[in-house]
């Protein structure tokens, strides 16, 4: 039948989603690790180099070129929004405020992607989708409240986060295009790359803080670099080519989800049932959103009835 070659690349852009909101989710871990040895700057350039390493040496092996002017523009502007200014300015925000807080300011980003791909992309905004990221994003909020300290948030971490849900939210509406240009290979490294230019000035602070980290803080950053960076960036711009923005935006929703998992196996954090409920409903939202309407059966649509005058004509 016609329709598993239809449903191949289908399969394959989920399989990419999938692949990169594991990746992400396991970046709490190592953050959480690195950010005690490492500044903010120190640490985003850190997780940038090893990531245009690792990128660099893979484009090497299947000797990819340089994407073509017209995918230049989308590039640059994702390099500097996400992979540059998103990640200090994370990393900053996450210092000045409580999970809670964080969790409701930064997850506004998938929201954001939806509306301005509606506005700039011309994507549409099913009600499925809609109603799918309201139900995930009350899920994120309840998780980070729930895993809350007793630590306070700052007007100033706030307009941090509030600033980084921005950056991310342009940056992937900025990269869609260029995928229609460039391959993901290609948009991923050189977006790295030019993130990693604009955080060169932190490139002493780095130095400085790597001769007195942990060797486990390192790995981390390392680790940050190669996997959630480099390799799940790939994936992410590989299934945003074959998808809208905003569908792409609702299915990092279940990053939350998979951080309490992991945080309960990694870190020992038991979580609470409000913690469990948070996740199911982030996971719910995923599920909604990703949805479609069945298509009608065509051996079952019924017959239209023939009209009565085409019956007195064939008397």
């Amino acid at each position: 039948m016609s329709t598993a070659p239809s449903r191949r690349p289908d399969l394959r852009a989920a399989g990419a989603a999938t692949v990169t909101v594991v990746l992400w989710a396991s970046a709490f871990v190592s953050i959480r690790s690195a950010g005690e040895a490492y500044s903010p700057g120190a640490l985003a350039l850190g997780r940038l180099l090893s990531g245009v390493l690792t990128l660099g040496v893979i484009c090497a092996v299947r000797r990819e070129g340089l994407p073509p002017r017209s995918a230049w523009r989308g590039i640059a502007i994702s390099g500097l929004l996400w992979f540059g200014f998103y990640m200090v300015v994370l990393n900053w925000g996450e210092q000045q405020v409580d999970a809670g807080t964080a969790a409701l300011v930064v997850n506004v980003g998938p929201i954001l992607i939806a509306l301005l791909g509606a506005r700039l992309l011309g994507d549409a905004l099913p009600p499925r989708l809609l109603a799918g990221m309201a139900v995930s994003f009350a899920g994120a909020v309840t998780v980070g409240l729930s895993m809350s300290g007793e630590g306070g948030s700052s007007l100033f971490g706030v307009v941090l986060c509030l600033l980084a849900a921005v950056a991310y939210a342009g940056g992937v509406v900025a990269q869609k295009p260029a995928l229609g240009h460039a391959s993901a290979l290609q948009v991923t490294t050189f977006g790295c790359l030019v993130g990693a230019v604009l955080c060169l000035p932190f490139l002493g602070r780095l130095v400085h803080e790597a001769a007195d980290a942990p060797v486990t803080a390192t790995l981390n950053m390392v680790y940050l670099g190669v996997f959630p960076t480099a390799l799940a960036f790939t994936t992410w711009a590989y299934a945003l080519a074959r998808t809208t923005a905003g569908r792409m935006g609702a299915t990092t929703y279940a990053v939350p989800a998979l951080v309490v998992l992991m945080s309960w196996l990694a870190l020992g954090e038991v979580p609470g049932l409000l913690t469990l409920a948070g996740g199911a409903l982030c996971l719910a939202g995923v599920a909604v959103s990703r949805s479609r309407r069945r298509a009608a059966v065509p051996g079952h649509a019924k017959a239209p009835e023939p009209r009565r005058e085409d019956a007195e004509d064939r008397r």
